[in-house]
């Protein structure tokens, strides 16, 4: 009998179906790295192919499923590489923060960088596990994609012949540029531009090309703009993405309502700060027997934005909106995010609603979801709910409709009693003022102070975190995925800092013998008002971990929420977006179901793309200080202590929502030791002593924009503490 044959598989010998899965599949079939033109063989093509290979395999290089070797390529899993966005501290070390979010993130020492910068995607070697909770250690082998293509620099020094002398902006970034600038570039010493790198000539120094002049550095605008090249803000919609905006409606048609529930009729009410001009969330309240009924409608932006299209892929490469004090750079064009899909006032508009019942205590009963049409009764801001509906002041309330009135105190009522609620379970609130910019509108800083928050906003948040928390249940109950808003337990070791911290001075605040959200809410319920009040709020927020996406429900420490996920926001975060449309395919609509394969991969991205956008906000804001307290140096301001180190301390200044840091260099009477485990530097010879939360005198040294910090030396005649009496 003959052998049977064995029949090839075929290849797309014409390049008909050729696509990454097809390229991706050779890879893992011939179990070794291959060249372009083993590739090309391989799959049985004609050279006219080379140019679309060659594009598959810079996008499987750029996904981080190949990796470039020379003249071949290989499979990323294989080699035992692991890809990611580096990130770098002061220190001159930097970490890798995996693309699979169920890593841990990789440290990078300074000799293994190997020419990357703050912000690149990158693929590393890990060299070294990690033991007991600590990092895997690794070196980073190549350079997937540049974090940045253009790159802000500070032009200090002209050289002659077009070129210039440049530092970048980022000070994590230690290395010098010299720049070439077009002959028309109006340039001035201390100007900021953008770059684009071009080689690099040793390990302190690039060349590049000047591309373009933002303007003097004291200027809001500029700070702005080099603050968003620094974190890859994409300031831009691409021509597609704005093509398909340009043809949707203005309004949504009648056809559209077909299949909703219309609520048009029920007193909607949306309520945001003064300036918001992108309205996603509407809420009513009415009694229901002796409890309470309440809806929540979110702008239906999955019914516009179609998966896989333009608009879509533009918003998950940005992830969510970006918000700075001049500008905003929205996840969706304005034509969306301000028209068709925000919840203007009195025209009808397209929601998700989630309707909840709740008991006459607050505690959500039952919740269901369906697709409605609404039309929001009125734009309200905060301030008018805290003057009409917190202080009940007369001339307020009769600005607002009757008709309003009675549901707006209802609101009140019911998002107290939700509050009590979560607040008992544990839910962490920590009360830290949020700095606010004041900047006059030619783009220069004038003061600087705290958000004043009050109960009107706490009213909104706590209707959005039930409705958060009755998305996914649902989601959960009708056995389907989710993209769940996850936060980790706190760092235990730090928390055990902090309770023997607090245990040296006073014995009753010893460590609890188990620590839950509930008895950290319990601490800082029970130092509201002390002088512990600094001290507790800062190291607890320093143990707390950074929250993000996952299809795997971890739960939400913060929260105290078992089940969590974000909902109520699609018009500024991607993350809505998805919920949305499985909550649409819950309830009866249709859709593919993504795998968890690509949720795992969206929610790295996303959360990747929120600390940047968190990053960008604190940066800004540490530049404008630093512009604001610029011509302040030489004066005397009353500070805390905030922070201890083996190096000296950070002190935060109150009056201007400012934080700097005094050297233990700038200390010229004494030796001082760092006292672990006490939180204090104290004087070998003097026992002076420094501590968190101590109050002391300082006087602005420099405000130094290129390292972006606030230099400060203790001043001069203020009375010492000494560390006997501190620890008595």
């Amino acid at each position: 009998m003959m052998a049977a044959k064995k029949t090839r598989k075929k290849r797309p010998a014409n390049g008909s179906s050729l696509n990454k899965s097809v390229v991706l599949r050779l890879f893992k079939e011939q179990r070794k790295p291959l060249s372009r033109a083993e590739v090309v063989r391989r799959l049985h093509l004609s050279k006219k192919h080379k140019p679309e290979i060659r594009k598959i395999l810079k996008e499987l290089v750029r996904d981080g499923e190949l990796i470039r070797i020379r003249r071949a390529y290989g499979l990323a899993g294989a080699m035992h590489l692991v890809s990611g966005r580096l990130e770098m501290t002061r220190s001159g070390v930097g970490f890798v923060i995996p693309d699979d979010i169920r890593r841990k993130d990789i440290f990078i020492a300074k000799k293994d960088l190997n020419g990357a910068w703050n912000g690149d995607r990158v693929s590393c070697a890990v060299v070294r596990e990690g033991r007991g909770g600590r990092n895997h250690e690794g070196r980073i082998v190549r350079v997937l994609e540049r974090g940045r293509e253009l790159l802000p620099v500070k032009v200090f020094k002209d050289l002659g012949d077009g070129d210039w002398a440049a530092r970048p902006t980022d000070p994590l970034l230690d290395f010098g540029v010299i720049a070439t600038a077009p002959g028309d570039m109006d340039l001035q010493r201390g100007d900021i531009a953008l770059c684009e790198p071009g080689e690099q000539l040793d390990p302190l120094m690039w060349e590049g090309e000047l591309v373009e002049r933002l303007g003097p550095e004291t200027d809001v605008r500029v700070q702005e703009a080099l603050v968003k090249s620094n974190h890859s803000i994409r300031v831009r919609f691409p021509s597609d993405a704005l093509a398909e905006a340009e043809r949707l409606p203005e309004q949504p048609a009648e056809d559209d309502f077909s299949g909703r529930e219309d609520l048009r009729s029920l007193p909607f009410v949306t309520i945001d700060g003064s300036t918001a001009k992108d309205f996603d969330d509407a809420v009513y309240v009415e009694r229901s027997g002796k409890g309470y009924r309440l809806w929540v409608a979110i702008a239906d932006v999955a019914h516009y934005v179609r998966e896989g299209s333009a608009l879509d892929r533009e918003a998950l490469e940005r992830g969510n909106s970006y918000y700075f004090p001049l500008s905003v750079e929205p996840m969706f064009p304005e034509r969306l995010s301000n028209g068709l899909c925000s919840l203007n006032p009195d025209v009808p508009r397209l929601t998700m609603a989630v309707c909840m019942e709740l008991s006459a205590k607050g505690v959500v009963k039952s919740a269901r979801m369906c697709n409605a049409v609404i039309r929001s009764h009125a734009r309200l801001t905060y301030g008018q709910i805290r003057d009409a509906v917190l202080e009940r002041d007369k001339t307020a309330r009769a600005a607002l409709s009757p008709q309003l009135l009675p549901m707006l105190d209802l609101c009140e009522e019911l998002a107290r009693k939700i509050k009590a609620i979560r607040s008992d379970r544990g839910s962490l609130d920590f009360e830290l003022p949020e700095p606010r910019a004041d900047v006059s509108d030619d783009g220069h800083i004038r003061g600087f102070g705290a958000t004043q928050r009050h109960f009107g906003h706490q009213i909104i948040e706590e209707f959005m975190i039930a409705a958060n928390e009755a998305v996914a249940r649902f989601l959960v109950e009708e056995g389907l995925p989710c993209l769940f808003r996850v936060h980790p337990e706190a760092s235990e070791e730090k928390l055990e800092n902090l309770f023997r911290f607090l245990s040296l001075t006073d014995p009753d605040m010893a460590r609890p013998k188990e620590i839950s959200p509930k008895t950290l809410q319990q601490l800082i319920d029970r130092v509201s008002g002390t002088p512990k009040e600094f001290v507790v709020n800062r190291l607890l927020l320093r143990s707390m971990k950074q929250a993000k996406y996952s299809p795997v429900n971890e739960g939400h420490f913060g929260l105290a929420s078992e089940c969590y996920c974000h909902f109520t926001s699609p018009i500024r975060r991607y993350a809505d977006l998805v919920v949305h449309r499985l909550a649409k395919i819950a309830i009866g609509g249709k859709g593919a179901i993504p795998g968890g394969k690509l949720l795992l991969k969206i929610a790295g991205n996303l959360s990747s793309r929120e600390r940047a956008g968190m990053d960008a906000e604190r940066e800004i804001y540490r530049r404008l200080m630093l512009l604001f307290m610029k011509d302040k140096e030489g004066q005397r301001f009353s500070a805390v202590v905030s922070q201890i180190m083996d190096f000296g301390f950070r002190v935060e200044l109150p009056e201007h929502m400012a934080e700097g840091i005094i050297r233990l260099s700038t200390l010229d009477d004494d030796y001082y030791t760092y006292w672990r485990h006490r939180e204090m530097l104290v004087g070998e010879r003097t026992g002076k002593a420094f501590t968190i939360g101590q109050q002391v005198d300082v006087v602005l040294e420099y405000a130094d924009l290129e390292r972006l910090e606030l230099n400060f030396e203790l001043a001069p005649g203020q009375s010492s503490h000494d560390y006997k009496e501190m620890i008595a």
